[in-house]
């Protein structure tokens, strides 16, 4: 327990590392690189993997030990996805379709992303004689619209299906998510700086200004600092802090529990689920038990929040510190063919339908948004249209955030139906399924935007 305790004291220094880097160098701050994935560098380069080699600074056991950590942390951050949601739109609720259309084209943006990296699976193995594990692929949405702590839970989904390359998994999955986060902004702003000139966006008229806060990584003024939530409990009784975070540990130990016994009663198919699965299927049971209740009360959205965030964390800068060098330059090559064509595909497919579908309705700002989510994580949208919106003046916010809450919901199931079916039969199977998927979701979203 105590040698535990040091592993999560030594990544504390990581990020704490990583905060003062970006604070401080102007290049981090242009990229908008957060402090996890800096100070994840950081242990890195000190780590085995780098600097172990000519002298001992970390134990190579630390290094084995925190790679474990993003499959374990990301089981409360998925955990708690469902809780304090709201599973129904209102039918007082305006633009009803803009919400539907804009949580539509994300989906399809995932049936792509998985689509498009199963396909590269596949290229590479029958026509390019590159052997690559057979659940190649997913790391593609994994990395890009996951995020790097999503890339813990496609090491947690392997090693729970006892594959043994569930580390080498979670290391492309880490690198496609630093591609994706990097090369979302740097595109973003270009294609921000390029429709300003054209007069495609609604409200920027200069892209340069983008809010200091923003860049360095802090809120000096008081003022303008904002509240992390509501304490929903009294301290005499229990802190609203650990209340969350009793009640999704709760629910992530019951999870523990029913996969244990779906196991030791070999229970088709559920047997096979993981976790993290279970967890956000019983926490849906459980808030809705919850809202039936009318205990909604009882849970701060915005506390919740901290709390997953607080977790990706610590799982991202265990990620990057553990990620496997050697194992991630031996598939540089499709890592590469399939970030590429991530970039443009995802691009490609989020325009094309926000010029459609939103015509004369901030077509651009909804897509730059949805880019950002779609190659880096849910902040990057928000910060590529924070430049558009700097007071977010537009409805483009509140849809694309409800309609990121439903992928969000629905995504890591994709996810594991896209390795289960790689693994059962070949990478072109979840290629035709996801295909299938894009074509049934496009009819949807004409049915949707019909004229009436």
């Amino acid at each position: 327990m105590q040698h535990f305790f040091q592993l999560f004291c030594y990544l504390s220094f990581l990020l704490i590392i990583g905060t003062i880097i970006r604070a401080k160098v102007r290049f981090f701050q242009n990229l908008f690189i957060p402090a996890s994935v800096i100070g994840g560098i950081a242990g890195l380069i000190i780590g085995p993997e780098i600097l172990g080699h000519f002298i001992n600074i970390i134990p190579a056991s630390w290094n084995k030990e925190i790679a474990m950590l993003p499959g374990l942390l990301i089981i409360p951050v998925i955990t708690s996805v469902p809780l304090g949601m709201d599973f129904g739109i209102k039918k007082e609720q305006k633009n009803i379709k803009n919400i539907i259309t804009t949580t539509f084209i994300l989906f399809i943006v995932t049936f792509l992303q998985l689509g498009v990296g199963y396909l590269v699976n596949f290229i590479c193995t029958r026509f390019m004689g590159i052997d690559l594990y057979r659940t190649f692929g997913a790391e593609l949405n994994t990395g890009f619209a996951g995020g790097h702590g999503t890339a813990g839970m496609i090491g947690r989904a392997l090693q729970d299906m006892n594959l043994s390359y569930w580390d080498t998994a979670q290391g492309i999955a880490t690198t496609t998510a630093t591609f994706g986060l990097v090369g979302g902004i740097v595109i973003g702003v270009f294609l921000i700086n390029k429709a300003c000139r054209k007069g495609e966006t609604a409200l920027l008229k200069n892209p340069a200004d983008i809010p200091q806060d923003l860049k360095c990584g802090f809120i000096k003024n008081k003022k303008h600092q904002p509240s992390i939530g509501n304490e929903t409990m009294t301290p005499s009784s229990i802190d609203t802090l650990a209340f969350h975070i009793a009640l999704i540990f709760s629910v992530s130990g019951l999870s523990y529990i029913l996969v244990g016994t779906f196991k030791k009663y070999h229970i088709p198919v559920l047997s096979s689920f993981s976790v993290w699965a279970f967890g956000m299927i019983v926490m849906i049971f459980v808030w809705s038990y919850m809202k039936k209740l009318k205990l909604q009360w009882v849970v701060d959205k915005k506390i919740k929040g901290k709390i997953s965030s607080l977790f990706t964390e610590f799982a991202v800068v265990s990620a990057v510190a553990s990620l496997p060098l050697k194992a991630v330059f031996i598939y540089i090559v499709p890592i590469l063919i399939m970030t590429a064509l991530g970039f443009v595909t995802t691009w490609y497919c989020i325009i094309t339908f926000c010029k459609k579908y939103f015509k004369d309705n901030y077509p651009f700002e909804r897509a730059i948004s949805m880019m950002g989510t779609s190659f880096g994580v849910f902040f990057t949208g928000i910060l590529l249209l924070r430049i558009c919106d700097p007071e977010f003046k537009l409805p483009v916010l509140g849809d694309y955030s409800l309609g990121f809450s439903l992928t969000a919901l629905i995504g890591p199931v994709l996810i594991l139906m896209g390795i289960t079916l790689s693994l059962k039969y070949d990478p072109l199977t979840p290629v035709l399924f996801f295909g299938f998927l894009i074509i049934i979701f496009t009819f949807l979203i004409r049915y949707v935007n019909r004229k009436k």
